[in-house]
């Protein structure tokens, strides 16, 4: 065997047939910085680039059969450059000296054979270092024999027998010695989720190129600046000898706020929360009055004193907690802070009347939120009620009725009359039992803001339901960026409280000032840790506020595809009619494809609702509007929280448009601006002229000869120009916000009050 004793880079190089700067840039590659071509390499370092060069060839090759194959092409190479100098020797008439290149293979004995007068010796052979001269230390100092031994097997050269091999028995000397110095205690390292691959060597005190090598015989290519997981870095650093843990980060509110998982031991079955949803006239708030005036504990303590926005029934010893929240848009909101309120959604139909626009809004939003609903057929006295019809209805929206081999519980009842409202709970008693629904009193109290306000006579007042834990009065709790001492609580009956459990809503005073509803309480031990967090949170509030949240968006959909930032595209359909509705739904969920899934969240009919955007928002959804408009709230809305919302009147350009995203060609050509909006007050005939409108401009300016659309709830009727414009009797170029004028539309007699004139304008857009 033959040891090198620190070869350098050249000759290295000369060995690979490859130029001295090749092997310095590969090094750099990977973060090892060599000055020039006399640097020495390490073990490591020639493991490196024999990898490399290796792996250029076929994989399957020794390395025996790779210098084999290097020295036939220098010999093809040497014999070609003789040829050509005996020919050229030939053709000036001299004599031809040949040159003799010696390899290391050539021994002493070749050299003195060789000494002929016509021959000139050339010696190309790297330094050996006699082994039988060298003590085992020096050996060690020069080579980690372990490495050296473990590298042979594939990497030896066929030198011959020109030197002999170190005695045998000094080796195993030197092994000993080193697993002796190996059975001290093995280093941990902590390493977090992910991290560069020139920090974890860092962290493990190796050079970066030995984590390089490792990475690379797990058939992982990787430089010193890029980042590993840390499944990767447990690999590699548990080859190396180190045990690996992972680190975890503690934040200051990971510290202040008990999130620690329960022991099932400490667990003890809590009351569910419901929430009552469902359309407008659909009997909601009479079923509510029907469950608080039957079943409110409050009955006991002499009626409801005071409304908290939440209240508990009691059935047959057990308890339910009811949200009186104003519909689906509040239960979205919390849901769009991260709050999980709610176990069961009590879905109100009317029997006579079948599923609404807010019944399937309703319906979406509850899916959405993955609670589990139970749909109370209502109106069951009146004439004409139809239940079975609703049922019928439910399973378009996959919802099976129990009673047709499904898992949706339908009640009957007749909050009216009261008929069947005890059936309706114990239902819910028990869906919430199969649920197994648990929690720990024995703990700080965690939970949600469901409403809040600030009281002129006690300051800032919180709706907070418990989820976990127990609250008591004199409790530090922090709600987002509020925080104070519980200085009072008051139950849904009016009455003091000192304490509250695992689902009960209580009123809580001595905030600082007014959370949101939706944010998460904590109640603490450490006042000024709690102070603390709360800036950092507000610093936090105002550095986002800068940088805008980039929500999904059609122009930026194609570069979050490439970064793998979009699995799902969520979208929400408003159309004039059900079949456009559908029509698009179903076109639009059909360009799904391996990187992304356009997803139908929810469809209605009619103009774009603040619901809507709500929804957008928490689902992180796009709103596609078709034959539809925003009403103002909506618009205002999707402005503040970056909702993209596209409104088209041709369902194939909303195909083609949302594909081409997809695709990454979105370039439209032509972007709308909305010059202002004016509500028709009153109308007149003129004849010869036809109807002109007497409007109100709300906002922006109406111009004139601008394009324009009539808005008739929501929905689009007529787009076309405006004719004439004026104030008084005189023409005028533009009216604007705030001023009444007269409009008068090309080709179009059917205005009417209340309608809403949109003047709009198409600019161009640079491809």
């Amino acid at each position: 065997m033959v040891v090198l004793a620190q070869p350098k880079i050249h000759e290295i190089a000369k060995d690979f047939g490859v130029q001295s700067k090749e092997l310095i840039g590969i090094f750099a590659d990977y973060g090892i910085v060599m000055k020039n071509h006399s640097a020495k390499l390490e073990p490591d370092d020639i493991n490196l680039i024999f990898s490399i060069y290796m792996n250029k060839y076929d994989d399957k090759m020794t390395l025996e059969e790779y210098f084999a194959h290097k020295a036939e092409e220098k010999k093809a190479k040497i014999e070609a450059e003789k040829q050509a100098k005996k020919e050229e020797a030939a053709k000036k008439g001299i004599e031809f000296k040949e040159e003799i290149v010696l390899d290391e293979e050539v021994s002493e004995e070749s050299l003195k054979i060789v000494k002929q007068d016509n021959l000139k010796v050339v010696d190309t052979r790297q330094n050996v270092v006699d082994l039988e001269k060298l003590d085992t230390e020096k050996i060690e100092e020069l080579v980690d024999i372990e490495k050296v031994s473990n590298v042979e097997k594939k990497q030896k050269l066929k030198k011959g027998n020109q030197h002999k091999k170190p005695e045998k028995t000094n080796i195993p000397a030197a092994k000993k010695e080193k697993e002796k110095k190996e059975t001290v205690e093995v280093k941990t390292v902590l390493v977090p989720d992910e991290i560069s691959v020139g920090d974890f060597a860092a962290r493990l005190e190796v050079p970066a190129a030995t984590v390089v090598k490792k990475l690379f015989e797990l058939g992982i290519m990787a430089a010193i600046s890029q980042v590993i997981d840390f499944d990767t870095a447990s690999l590699v650093g548990e080859d190396l000898g180190f045990k690996i843990e992972k680190e975890i980060i503690v934040t200051e509110e990971d510290l202040l706020f008990n999130d620690t998982e329960d022991s099932p031991e400490s667990l003890k079955p809590r009351s569910p929360v419901v929430v009552v949803m469902g359309h407008v006239d659909h009997g909601k708030t009479s079923l509510l009055d029907a469950i608080r005036s039957t079943n409110v504990i409050a009955n006991e303590a002499g009626g409801i004193t005071q409304h908290i926005g939440a209240y508990r029934v009691r059935v047959n010893d057990k308890k339910i907690t009811f949200l009186d929240t104003p519909g689906h848009e509040a239960f979205t909101a919390m849901r769009a802070r991260g709050a999980q309120v709610t176990d069961i959604a009590i879905l109100v139909v009317a029997a006579d009347d079948g599923i609404m626009p807010q019944t399937v809004e309703a319906i979406n939003h509850a899916k959405a939120a993955g609670v589990t609903i139970i749909v109370a057929i209502n109106k069951i006295d009146k004439e004409g009620a139809n239940p079975d019809k609703i049922m019928q209805e439910l399973t378009e929206y996959e919802l099976i009725p129990e009673a047709w081999g499904g898992d949706t519980i339908c009640v009957p009842i007749s909050a009216k009359y009261k008929q069947n409202i005890d059936g309706l709970l114990e239902m819910v008693l028990l869906v919430a039992e199969m649920k197994e629904l648990k929690a720990n009193p024995d703990r700080k109290a965690k939970g949600t803001v469901i409403e809040s306000q600030l009281d002129k006579g006690r300051g800032p007042v919180a709706t907070v339901l418990v989820q976990n834990g127990t609250l008591r009065v004199g409790d530090i709790i922090v709600a987002g960026t509020a925080v104070g001492r519980v200085r009072a609580m008051v139950d849904d009956r009016g009455a003091s409280v000192k304490k509250a459990g695992p689902s009960v809503p209580v009123e809580v005073v001595g905030l600082n000032e007014v959370p949101v509803g939706g944010d998460i309480f904590y109640a603490v031990t450490d006042e000024k840790k709690a102070r603390s967090v709360v800036e950092k949170r507000k610093q936090k509030i105002k550095d986002e506020n800068t940088v805008s949240r980039q929500a999904v968006s059609l122009d930026a959909l194609f570069d979050q595809i490439k970064e793998g930032e979009v699995k799902d595209l969520n979208i929400i359909v408003k159309a004039d009619v059900q079949g456009s509705v559908e029509a698009v739904k179903q076109s639009l969920e059909k360009l799904s494809n391996d990187e992304v899934r356009v997803k139908c969240i929810h469809g209605g009919v009619g103009g774009i609702t603040e619901s809507d955007v709500m929804l957008a928002s928490a689902s992180n959804a796009i709103i596609v509007g078709f034959n539809v408009r925003p009403d103002s709230g909506a618009a205002a809305s999707a402005k503040r929280d970056e909702v993209d919302i596209r409104l088209y009147r041709v369902i194939y350009n909303a195909i083609e448009e949302i594909e081409a995203a997809m695709k990454g060609m979105l370039a439209p050509q032509f972007r709308e601006n909305v010059l202002g909006h004016a509500e028709v007050r009153t109308t007149f005939k003129v004849s010869g002229v036809g109807t002109i409108a007497g409007a109100y401009v709300q906002d922006g300016k109406i111009t004139r000869n601008s394009q324009t659309r009539i808005v008739r709830d929501g929905i689009i009727v007529h787009e076309g120009v405006l004719s004439s414009l004026k104030r008084f009797k005189d023409d005028a170029k533009e009216v604007a916000a705030g001023y009444e004028c007269g409009v008068g539309i090309e080709n179009f007699n059917d205005i009417k009050d209340g309608d809403i004139i949109e003047s709009f304008v198409m600019e161009e857009v640079k491809r």
